[in-house]
Formats: C-alpha cells, structure tokens, sequence
C-alpha cells in the first residue's frame, strides 16, 4: 500500500508536469506557425482531421481502456490486442486514402486529396502504440509516459516548425501532425521493451469487445457533437474561416 501511495504521488507529480510542458509547447509552436502560415494553411489541415478524427476512434475500438481496467492481462491477450490494434490501424488508412477524393469532393478543395492520403499512414502509426502504452499505465509508470509524450511533442513542433521555415506551408502542418504518433510510437517501444508475440484466437477477447465497443459509441458521440461545427463552417465558408476559427478554437 505505500508503495502504491508513492507511485500514485510520483505519477500525478509527473502528468502534471507533462500537462503543464506540453499546454506551453503547444502555445509556444502555435504562436510562432501563426506567424509563419497563413490561415489557408491551417484550414486545410483542420479541413481532413475533422474528418480523420472520427476514424480515429475506432483505432483501437476502445480496447486500450478495457485493457487498462482489466484486474489481469496475460501476455497472450496483449499480444492479441496489439495485432488487433495494427489491423484496425491498416484498415483505417485504407479507408481514409480510399475516401481523399471524397473528402476534397466535399469541400471543392482538390488539395485535400494529397492531404488526405499523407494523414492517412497516422493511424498506422498510431496503432502500433497502443499496447505498449496500456502496458506503461498498468504499470503505473507514469513518469515515463509523461517524458515520451513530452518529447514527442517537441520533436513534432520542431518539424512543423522547420518545415514552415523551409517554405512547405501547409505540408508543415502535415509533417507535424504525423511525427507525432511516429516519435510517441517509437518511445513507447523503447520505454516498454517488450515485443509482441503471436495473437491467439481463444484468448478471452469478447468480454473486452464488449467493453470497448460502448467506449468508442460514447467516443463517437461526443466527438459528433463537438465537431460538427467544423466540418459544416469548412462546407459552406471554406478555408480560411475553418482555419481562423480552428486556431481561436
């Protein structure tokens, strides 16, 4: 019990630190890309994650928190959870380049399309990472979590940022919002150690199933409502207001 006291302590010490350095990180980059990029810039970008958003929560169809809640995962079971993952991640990415030409369609943005395909190997990344996350929570290790998110985050403003000095403009954006699930991936990796094995099909997945898929319902649901409001101001003013609204925002 104290050393659960202890560990609670340091990892509510750490997240708290981790909030704080990643709320000024993400001023800091965003008053400097303000002065960089135009709104066109971020409008685009904010055009397709309103849309990539809602694919995003089915990465890992809630599986991360019901693995979390679990009082006991076998290595099998996590191992089968991040195949799962990986699938559900690949699958996503089709989805997302299959629908780029709708998606420019929609808001009469041909640019979208390239967009599209580029944000699209995201969710991969972003998958490969789940369970080794899940792993640092269970094990309560905050502190590392706290410093791979945070370097994370400072390796992508560094890329959004060199790239907006280079004269990318909006493919800046692009850069930046997906070395961020890259870099977070490969510090979750080494943070871990651990390497996943082969998936089991009898590994007692369905009760997870079960609880993960009303996570991602209520998921969908509140991103839906919070959300909306974008993807109908992009339709109907555009670019630029999408991108002034999505930065006050």
């Amino acid at each position: 019990m104290k050393d659960l006291k202890e560990k609670t302590i340091r990892g509510g010490v750490a997240r708290l630190g981790a909030q704080g350095a990643n709320f000024f990180l993400r001023i800091v980059s965003l008053m400097v890309l303000a002065r960089l990029l135009g709104p066109k810039d971020f409008g685009l970008i904010g055009m397709v994650t309103a849309f990539t958003g809602v694919l995003g929560l089915f990465r890992d169809f809630g599986l991360s928190s019901a693995a979390i809640q679990r009082t006991e995962v076998t290595d099998e079971q996590a191992s089968t959870l991040f195949w799962i993952n990986v699938f559900v991640g690949a699958l996503l990415g089709v989805m997302t380049l299959a629908a780029a030409p709708a998606v420019a369609a929609f808001y009469h943005e041909p640019r979208l399309v390239a967009v599209t395909a580029a944000l699209a190997s995201g969710f991969l990344f972003n998958a490969a990472g789940v369970q080794h996350g899940v792993i640092l929570q269970r094990e309560m290790r905050f502190t590392a979590l706290a410093v791979v998110n945070t370097v994370s985050l400072i390796i992508s403003s560094a890329a959004g940022i060199g790239g907006a000095l280079a004269g990318y403009g909006y493919w800046a954006l692009v850069a930046m919002t997906i070395s961020l699930p890259f870099s977070l991936t490969i510090g979750m990796w080494i943070a871990t150690g651990w390497m996943p094995g082969k998936p089991r099909r009898r590994s007692g997945m369905r009760s997870m199933m079960r609880f993960g898929g009303l996570v991602t319902l209520n998921g969908v649901v509140c991103y839906v409502a919070y959300n909306l409001d974008k993807v109908l101001l992009g339709r109907v003013w555009g670019v630029d207001a999408v991108g002034i609204y999505g930065r006050a925002y």
